[in-house]
C-alpha cells in the first residue's frame, strides 16, 4: 500500500473525508463483511426478482433464464465492485479523493454531483418504502390524505397522514443513527444482517410450499416469455451499480484485498440474489414479491415481525445512503471555499430526502429513477478504472493527492460521452441486444485508455 500523508492544514475527520485511511484506522473483515449484507438487503432486490417473473403485467422469464441473468448480472456488478473496492482499499482514498487523478481536483466534481443526487433519490426511495410498508400495516385510521398523485395525473394511492408521519420519523431515525459514520453502519448491520438472511430464507421456501412446491413452481414459470436476457441483465445491473460505485468509500476501511472480495461477495453473491430469487419464487407462488405483504395475510404477529425486518434491513441502507452522500457533497463544497461539516451535512440532505419520501418520491417517480440509473451511473466509473488499471497499473502516488490539475478533461468527455451514448442507446432502441449500461461503461473506459494513450496529458490538463 502507498504511504499516505495526511494534510496537517485539515481538521481531524474520523471518516477521513479529505485524507487517506491510515492502517490504524481500517475496520475488521467480519464487521465489513455484516456492513455490506445489510447494504445490499434492499427492497429493489424483491422487486427485481419480480419482475423478472412477469410481475405487475410485464413480460418475463423462466426460472432457469432469471437465475442465468441473475448470476451474470450479479456477477458483473460483483467484478465492478470488486475492482474499484480494491483501488480503495489500496490507497485508503475516498470515491471523491480517487476521482481526482482522472477527472482532475474540480473536475472531479462532476462524478460527485452526479452520486450526490443519485444517493439522495436513494434515501427518499427507500424512506417511501418504509413508510409505504408500514402504512399497509396501520392503515388510515385518520381518514386524512395529505397528497393524491392522482390530482397530478399519477395512478398511485393518495399519500395518507400515517405514510406522511412515519416516513418523517423514519427519515429522522434514519439521519440520526447516519451522524456516527463508518461505526453507526456497523451498530445497525451487525445485530440486524443475520437475523433478516434468516428471515428471507424461511419465507422463500414457506412461499414455494404454498405454491404447490418445487415442480409445480417450475410448471409455472416456465410460461413466462417475452423478456430478453439482456433486458433481464440490465435491470439487474441498474439495479445495484450506484451501490458498487458507492462501494468505494465503505471498501477504503477494509484491512486487506481479501475484505474486499468478501465485502462484495456478501452483497452480490449472497444477499442480493437471495432476495432476486426470493422475489421471483413469490411472485410465481403468491403473486406478490414483497414478502412482508404476504406475512400481513398471515397473522398478526407475522406482520409485525415483516415490517420490523423490512425497517430494520432497510435502515442499514439508508445509513449508508447518507454516509456516502456527505463523503461526495463535502469535497464538492470545499472545493469552493465553503466550510464543510459532515454532520451538517448528513442532517441536510436527511431532511430533504425524509421529506421527499414523505410526498411519494417513492410512489410516483422510483420505477423512472431506477431504469436512468442503470444508464447514467456506470460510466461514472470508467476513468477510475481506466486510469487506475489500464493507464497508471495500480500506481497512485499519494504525494499528487492535494496537487491535481483543476480538470483532466478526457476523464470529463469520457464520461459524459458514455452517459450520452447509453441514453441514446435506450431511447432509439440501439443495441437492445447488450445490457446498456455495462455497454456506456465498456465504451467509456475504452475512450478514456485510447485518449489518454494519444494526447498529451499536458493538452487536456487546466491548472489553476
Amino acid at each position: 500500500m502507498t504511504t499516505s500523508t495526511e494534510d496537517p492544514h485539515l481538521p481531524v475527520d474520523g471518516d477521513y473525508m479529505f485524507t487517506p485511511i491510515p492502517d490504524h484506522a481500517r475496520r475488521p473483515t467480519w464487521k465489513q463483511i455484516l456492513v455490506w449484507i445489510g447494504f445490499g438487503y434492499v427492497a429493489t432486490g424483491l422487486f427485481i426478482g419480480g419482475t423478472l417473473a412477469g410481475w405487475g403485467g410485464n413480460p418475463g422469464v423462466s426460472f432457469p433464464k432469471a437465475l442465468l441473468a441473475i448470476t451474470i448480472g450479479m456477477g458483473i456488478l460483483f467484478i465492478i465492485t470488486s475492482l474499484l473496492g480494491i483501488m480503495a482499499q489500496k490507497t485508503g482514498l475516498s470515491l471523491a479523493l480517487l476521482s481526482r487523478y482522472s477527472y482532475g481536483a474540480l473536475g472531479a466534481n462532476l462524478p460527485m454531483l452526479a452520486m450526490g443526487l443519485l444517493t439522495l433519490g436513494w434515501f427518499s426511495a427507500i424512506t417511501g418504502m418504509v413508510g409505504d410498508i408500514w402504512g399497509t400495516f396501520v392503515g388510515n385510521p385518520s381518514g386524512m390524505i395529505i397528497f393524491d398523485p392522482a390530482s397530478l395525473g399519477y395512478s398511485i394511492p393518495p399519500i395518507t397522514l400515517e405514510v406522511f408521519a412515519i416516513c418523517l420519523f423514519c427519515g429522522m431515525l434514519f439521519t440520526i443513527t447516519s451522524l456516527y459514520g463508518m461505526k453507526g453502519l456497523e451498530i445497525i448491520a451487525i445485530p440486524v444482517s443475520p437475523v433478516i438472511m434468516a428471515i428471507a430464507v424461511f419465507v422463500g421456501i414457506s412461499m414455494l410450499q404454498e405454491g404447490g412446491g418445487i415442480t409445480a413452481f417450475i410448471e409455472k414459470s416456465s410460461l413466462n416469455t417475452g423478456m430478453s436476457l439482456s433486458t433481464g441483465i440490465t435491470m439487474l445491473i441498474g439495479s445495484w451499480i450506484a451501490g458498487a460505485i458507492m462501494g468505494v468509500d465503505l471498501f477504503r476501511f477494509n484491512k486487506n484485498v481479501r475484505a474486499v472480495l468478501w465485502g462484495a461477495a456478501a452483497c452480490f453473491i449472497f444477499t442480493n440474489p437471495l432476495l432476486n430469487i426470493v422475489g421471483y419464487i413469490g411472485t410465481i407462488t403468491v403473486g406478490q414479491p414483497n414478502y412482508v405483504q404476504w406475512m400481513m395475510d398471515k397473522s398478526f404477529i407475522f406482520a409485525l415481525v415483516g415490517v420490523l425486518t423490512w425497517t430494520l434491513s432497510l435502515w442499514t441502507t439508508n445509513d449508508a445512503e447518507l454516509y456516502c452522500n456527505a463523503m461526495y457533497t463535502g469535497p464538492v463544497l470545499k472545493s469552493y471555499g465553503v466550510p464543510v461539516n459532515k454532520k451538517k451535512l448528513i442532517l441536510t440532505v436527511g431532511i430533504i430526502g425524509s421529506i421527499l419520501g414523505s410526498i411519494g418520491f417513492y410512489q410516483i417517480f422510483f420505477a423512472q429513477f431506477i431504469n436512468y440509473l442503470g444508464i447514467m451511473a456506470p460510466p461514472l466509473a470508467g476513468p477510475l478504472l481506466a486510469d487506475y488499471y489500464l493507464i497508471r497499473r495500480q500506481r497512485y502516488d499519494l504525494k499528487e493527492l492535494n496537487s491535481h490539475p483543476s480538470y483532466n478533461w478526457i476523464g470529463i468527455i469520457s464520461a459524459i460521452v458514455g452517459m450520452f451514448l447509453g441514453l441514446i442507446f435506450v431511447v432509439q432502441n440501439i443495441l437492445t441486444e447488450w445490457p446498456t449500461g455495462l455497454l456506456a461503461l465498456f465504451i467509456t473506459v475504452a475512450l478514456y485508455t485510447v485518449l489518454r494513450l494519444l494526447v498529451p496529458h499536458k493538452a487536456v490538463v487546466i491548472s489553476p
